[in-house]
């Protein structure tokens, strides 16, 4: 007698570890560039360029890119742009040379500070996250062989598999040609590209993808013409990432993130400096699922020996929820300092998710979002200037139920944000946060390990009533009266005039012993 037994891939979180990370330098205006007279914007994104795990610790590397938009001291505009590289090792326990390891930075704080004219100093904040994972088979009992006649008792359950684990690319590049009531670009002051919209879908093969960039700059325009310019443009973007074992149907949690984004000016066809061309590299880590349909064996026995069974216990991840859950912020912010605001030009933000909790009515999730805003004034002297805000936010990803050791992922993103004056210093802020959630619920079950045959207890047998009338009791059911009586299902069944396997309480049977010789 063997055991047949079935192998499902689970993905599972071995260890998630943060640590924060103080960066600190100095930076000296290049020669080429004019003194600082006053900082008006900053921002700073964090780029992990290495991450390698050693066993037991994993070291991260990477840089932190910011830009800061300056004025001079005749009030024209410049932008300082640098980095300050860095290198973390990382301790986390339980880690093995063989899982799969990512890591992400978040970028808590910035602060830029004005030493002299010619020199700035940068220091910043940073949490990295290290996420590590393995890949495991779970093996679980599903039928049995044997060469004579074993009662063999089936239930199915649905696990959560893990199909594909996978990491790609995708790129876009569009030209961009102003519009004609827009000067011609005589130097680029700020830009900036973000994601918004993105929606992904696994195909037969492929990854679908699909959102908008939006494009963000700040230019100064030729021959004198109104100093300070503003362009701001969406590109939609649509197709495919090539995955040979992408099937329509699986259940995806893809986190997309743009690795590389870069504004680049140049001549249209007349030679006139009125075309810019995008370029933004996404990378797409692919998680896709499979919701397996799987017998197991329940129990067994045999009625011309004895079965003995060894039984343990096995946990499948089955999904209790994938949604993408949304909440609106609508807040009136003043903006401080004594300028009349003419016109407010860009309005964008950053989402920093602080805490998720684990309750019996969902998953709590809290974070604020940091919105900065830029701005034209009534003042000549002082054109452009720039707000921050930050505001908080609480979502609920409702699953009732759920446990403490519930296995969730999730991924943020803001899919609207827009600022209106409303006279004076008030603006109206109005922002759409969505979070992408998909909660893994571990569920142990029983399962077979092992059988072993011994030879049938004749003795106990010969002990056993030949006939028995019985009445059903709470609970029984015929496998178990089956089991019990030393007969099968299809005797009782038959013996009962039963159509169906069901009976009820206060049913009255007729179990007739089965006797076997072993073969």
């Amino acid at each position: 007698m063997e055991l047949v037994k079935k192998h499902i891939h689970m993905n599972r979180r071995r260890n998630s570890v943060m640590t924060q990370i103080t960066l600190d330098d100095d930076f000296n205006v290049p020669d080429s560039m004019d003194d600082v007279e006053q900082m008006i914007l900053d921002s700073g994104e964090i780029q992990i360029e290495t991450v390698k795990n050693l066993g037991g610790r994993v070291t991260v590397g990477g840089k932190l890119n910011f830009r800061i938009l300056y004025r001079r001291p005749d009030g024209q505009l410049m932008t300082l742009a640098g980095s300050i590289p860095f290198e973390e090792q990382i301790n986390v326990p339980e880690l093995e040379e063989t899982d799969y390891v990512q890591a992400g930075g978040e970028l808590d704080d910035l602060h830029v500070g004005l030493i002299n004219s010619r020199k700035l100093n940068v220091k910043a904040l940073v949490t990295l996250t290290v996420q590590a994972e393995t890949i495991f088979d779970v093996e679980a009992a599903a039928d049995v062989t044997y060469d004579g006649d074993v009662e063999t008792l089936k239930r199915e359950i649905t696990a959560a598999a893990i199909a594909v684990r996978r990491k790609d690319t995708f790129r876009v590049r569009e030209n961009l040609t102003l519009s004609a009531n827009k000067p011609d670009i005589d130097h680029l002051l700020w830009q900036d590209i973000r994601l918004r919209g993105v929606d992904t879908k696994p195909l037969d093969g492929r990854i679908h993808i699909d959102g908008e960039l939006m494009v963000f700059a700040v230019y100064s325009g030729e021959d004198g013409q109104m100093p300070v310019q503003c362009l701001e443009e969406s590109i939609p973007f649509s197709g495919e990432v090539e995955l040979a074992e992408s099937l329509e149907g699986m259940i995806p949690f893809i986190t997309v993130r743009l690795v590389h984004k870069d504004l680049e000016v140049s001549p249209d066809a007349d030679g006139e400096m009125r075309e810019l061309t995008a370029d933004a590299v996404m990378e797409l880590d692919i998680r896709l699922y499979e919701e397996q349909q799987t017998e197991l064996l329940s129990d067994l026995y045999a009625l011309d020996r004895e079965i003995v069974l060894d039984t343990g216990e096995a946990c499948f991840d089955t999904i209790a929820a994938r949604n993408l859950v949304k909440t609106r912020i609508q807040e009136k912010l003043s903006l401080a300092g004594n300028q009349r605001i003419l016109q407010i030009c860009h309005c964008d933000g950053d989402l920093k998710l602080d805490e998720v909790q684990v309750k019996e009515d969902g998953l709590h999730i809290y974070g604020v979002l940091e919105v900065q805003l830029l701005y034209l004034t009534a003042d000549d002297g002082a054109p452009v200037s720039a707000a921050s805000e930050v505001l908080p936010f609480h979502m609920i990803a409702e699953v009732q139920g759920l446990k403490e050791d519930c296995i969730y992922q999730t991924a943020s993103g803001l899919e609207q944000i827009s600022a209106v004056m409303l006279g004076g210093d008030a603006v109206e802020l109005k922002a759409v946060i969505s979070v992408d959630v998909l909660i893994l619920q571990p569920v142990c079950e029983p399962v077979i390990l092992e059988v072993r045959e011994e030879p049938l207890d004749k003795e106990k047998l010969k002990n056993m009533p030949g006939i028995v009338g019985y009445v059903v009791q709470p609970g029984d059911t015929l496998w178990k009266l089956a089991r019990t009586f030393h007969t099968s299902v299809e005797e009782i069944m038959e013996t009962n005039h039963l159509t169906e396997s069901r009976i009820d309480p206060g049913d009255r049977l007729i179990l007739v012993k089965k006797i076997e010789l072993e073969k």
